[in-house]
């Protein structure tokens, strides 16, 4: 296997326009493992510090596991509790988070809807969130397509952003791809599944995307390769990770739902994925404790 040198998100592209999109330079650095591997991080439901102190809160405790790190890190929403105001940003979520953000590939959650258009969210994250407030993108790392999406706005099938995710599927297939946003397509959790994302998933699955992360029950969970309607396709289907374990309340989980593999709604922690030339492996990093780990490996699609 080739060593990688200086792995890097090499561009970030916004817009609706492919050829319109605006491509930001991006001096963020990937954690390379020497073996032509990345990491990533991935993890949302953060800042719920109208309870705590910030650095008092559960979410410093989460931002530890990643601090020593120079990897990037999905957010997958509700970063700042109780509204995503531009206060909650400023003394909830940047005490402990903000100086992470040139390693922050975001997302916005419900929660930051909660302030009109998510203003302070786009405002916080500027070019990091997209050029338009929209909300999407699609980011180069390494050999990994990464593409980030809006999941509080229209998802339907049609709609500006469904139509802009084919072409970005269409225009470079891309041997490995992760796909992430805030409202689960499946989940056993409080919120359970979120059946509008229904089109979306299905274009990631007739692309052969490998996995989606996301966040909103306030859980960690897995599920084994899904398609469209979640049944079991363990050739062809998508890997679902549920991480909003990120220092929101812990909530029980409701329903279980069918191919949910591991479950875990005691403690906080983030995904860490390493991304190889031909595949990947996934491990749940908890805060202060050896008592769960969820671990595994699986090859891309292509």
């Amino acid at each position: 296997m080739r060593h990688s040198i200086s792995p890097r998100i090499k561009q970030i592209l916004f817009g609706v326009n492919l050829s319109l999109m605006l491509v930001v330079s991006a001096a963020l650095g990937a954690e390379s493992t020497g073996l032509s591997e990345t990491v990533i991080f991935a993890v949302g439901d953060l800042a719920e510090c109208d309870k705590d102190a910030p650095h008092e809160a559960p979410t410093a405790r989460v931002a530890q596991l990643v601090k020593n790190s120079m990897a990037p890190i999905l957010m997958l929403g509700d970063l700042a509790y109780p509204r995503g105001s531009e206060s909650d940003f400023s003394n909830c979520f940047a005490p402990v988070w903000g100086e992470l953000k040139e390693r922050i590939l975001p997302v916005p959650g419900n929660h930051e809807y909660e302030t009109a258009g998510a203003k302070p969210y786009f405002d916080y994250f500027s070019d990091r969130a997209s050029s338009n407030g929209l909300g999407y993108f699609v980011a180069q790392i390494d050999r990994w397509r990464v593409i980030g999406l809006n999941s509080n706005i229209d998802v339907s099938a049609d709609s500006v952003q469904e139509r802009w995710l084919k072409r970005v599927l269409a225009a470079r297939p891309g041997k490995c791809t992760v796909a992430f946003w805030h409202h689960p397509r499946f989940s056993s959790g409080r919120h359970g599944d979120t059946p509008a994302m229904g089109a979306i998933w299905r274009d990631l699955h007739d692309a052969a995307v490998d996995i989606v992360i996301v966040g909103h029950d306030h859980d960690y969970e897995r599920f084994a390769p899904q398609g469209p309607m979640g049944e079991h396709d363990p050739d062809r289907g998508i890997r679902e990770f549920v991480v909003g374990s990120g220092g929101a309340t812990l909530r029980p989980f409701e329903q279980i739902k069918p191919n949910s593999e591991v479950r875990d709604r005691d403690h906080f922690g983030v995904l860490k994925l390493t991304l190889g030339d031909a595949g990947y492996t996934w491990e749940f990093v908890a805060v202060d404790s050896d008592t769960f780990r969820d671990h595994g490996e699986s090859l891309c699609h292509k």
